[in-house]
């Protein structure tokens, strides 16, 4: 199964955006983690949602956090940083990197505009693994 096709199915399962990357992260290292997805539920069923950052972001955050741990603690920073960086550009389209601006004010626009917002962050993430020989 593609990135994409396990994406969805996660979304058809009810997980959002934060809860996705994490699970797509527990995928890669074959693990299962059910309680630390659900907790991550609250950076998108919470935080998100009451103005905060993209799920899709703070789940980068998380992703890349869980199969990083090779690094050192500024060299997490600096990759997290890079992260981000490219997440403001990938969002700038809609305003800004919270849920409101992406979903240009319409929660139906989460299944249409977040799968992309989704995968291009997972894609970014692996990327910046790989440059530092960790995927």
């Amino acid at each position: 199964m593609d990135a994409f096709d396990r994406i969805m199915e996660l979304t058809r399962e009810g997980l959002y955006c934060a809860q996705i990357m994490v699970q797509l992260a527990l995928d890669a290292e074959g693990k299962e983690n059910p309680e630390l997805v659900q907790a991550v539920r609250g950076l998108c069923g919470g935080f998100s949602w009451s103005g905060g950052p993209c799920g899709a972001l703070s789940g980068g955050v998380c992703f890349l956090s869980l199969l990083a741990r090779e690094l050192g603690p500024d060299e997490r920073i600096k990759l997290i940083g890079e992260f981000h960086d490219w997440f403001r550009a990938r969002t700038a389209q809609y305003g800004g990197e919270n849920c409101e601006n992406i979903e240009r004010g319409d929660s139906g626009n989460m299944l249409t505009i977040c799968p992309g917002v989704i995968m291009d962050s997972y894609e970014k993430c692996v990327e910046l693994l790989e440059e530092r020989g960790l995927a």
